[in-house]
């Protein structure tokens, strides 16, 4: 096995490899791309991804670089469970495939961030002796990894009290890693609006719902956005593929209004935002947390174990976020926003309490968790 001197460099001529599985959703491939790059760039480590079939880490992880496989592995269907016969012929298949994977790849350690393929990809690496570490990126934690917690070495976590779900003595606290372009970004504020064609002094509203889109939010901007243009507040929407062309028509000859289904550069856009109005995914609360950014959240309701909600009140509790109820976002989002954006004191009071909780290098310290398993191990 790979040797890591104190230093945590490698010092055997085999590079440290390592396992990553899980994703489904940006919040979960983000994070575990982040390690993977640290883990590569610090000590040349071989990565090998497992993913779910048809599922978005399929092409996310190979345009970063990395190889994936993917395990026919889906979800168990709650309220049409005769369905579920299916879904566990697919879970047995891929329990066969990750013990074949952890056998010829022969990792030093698994690494879970969460996800369908996490579950039979990780158990297979503790019942083949392969240490794991798991991260959890949200306060409400997830079905697969409270089943693995208690055979992993490590388990990474971003909010405070995750001792009611893991045993406490494999917890560290070391947030959850964001992309490192929303970090490296040069532009000034000013210009990251002008880059939008917006106006570099007039306040800006920076709302977005995730590549589909999140429909509440979306209707809410589409009944409310002419009001933003009333009260001179600049906004940059990022309306999802799901939504079509009803954001443009809805701000059709209103100034200051950028509608858009995709926001390539994200650095520009929450770098031009003095607020920012967005579901409550652990990986977004995240950038908003190092950011710096006042926030409303509004919390999916689609999600296993409303766990968006408690990611939300984590920070709504401390001052650091305003919530806002999926169902009464229709009737106070629009005001809620326009209040915040004409409080210059409540901002401030928000900016300083979101970046109070904010866990800057997250990549590196889970990096450093990996490093320390394997030389245990050794």
């Amino acid at each position: 096995m790979t040797n890591i001197g104190s230093n945590q460099e490698i010092t055997s001529a085999r590079p440290l490899r390592v396992v990553v599985s899980g994703g489904g959703t940006g919040g979960h491939i983000f994070p575990a791309l982040s390690i993977a790059d640290e883990l590569r760039d610090r000590m040349g480590a071989e990565i090998l991804f497992v993913g779910a079939e048809n599922r978005m880490e399929m092409t996310r992880v190979p345009e970063a670089g990395y190889k994936i496989i993917g395990l026919p592995v889906a979800g168990f269907f709650r309220k049409k469970i005769w369905k579920n016969f299916g879904v566990l012929i697919k879970l047995f298949k891929s329990m066969r495939l990750s013990r074949k994977i952890i056998r010829e790849f022969k990792p030093d350690i698994a690494i879970g961030v969460g996800g369908y393929a996490s579950g039979p990809t990780l158990k297979a690496a503790q019942k083949a002796g392969i240490p794991t570490l798991l991260q959890e990126q949200n306060s409400f934690a997830g079905v697969t990894n409270k089943l693995l917690a208690k055979k992993a070495d490590k388990i990474c976590v971003a909010y405070e009290g995750m001792e009611r779900f893991f045993p406490a003595d494999k917890i560290v606290m070391t947030g959850n890693p964001i992309r490192k372009s929303l970090l490296n970004t040069k532009l000034t504020k000013e210009e990251a609006r002008k880059s939008f064609g917006l106006d570099s002094e007039r306040p800006t509203l920076l709302v977005v719902g995730g590549s589909l889109g999140a429909l509440t939010v979306n209707e809410s901007l589409e009944k409310s956005i002419s009001r933003f243009a009333e009260q001179g507040i600049q906004v940059i929407w990022q309306t999802g593929k799901n939504f079509g062309n009803r954001g443009i028509e809805a701000a059709r000859g209103l100034k200051g209004i950028v509608v858009t289904p995709f926001i390539s550069d994200m650095a520009a856009a929450y770098k031009s935002a003095d607020v920012v109005i967005s579901r409550a995914g652990a990986g977004s609360i995240s950038e908003l947390q190092v950011l710096g950014k006042p926030s409303i959240l509004v919390p999916s309701p689609n999600v296993a174990e409303d766990h968006q909600t408690f990611n939300a009140r984590a920070l709504s509790d401390h001052g650091a976020a305003i919530l806002v109820k999926d169902s009464e976002a229709r009737e106070k989002l629009a005001d809620t926003a326009i209040s915040l954006m004409q409080n210059p004191s409540q901002r401030s009071d928000m900016e300083k309490a979101i970046l109070k909780m904010a866990l800057p290098d997250s990549a590196v310290k889970i990096a450093d968790e990996v490093c320390q398993i394997v030389s245990s191990k050794n």
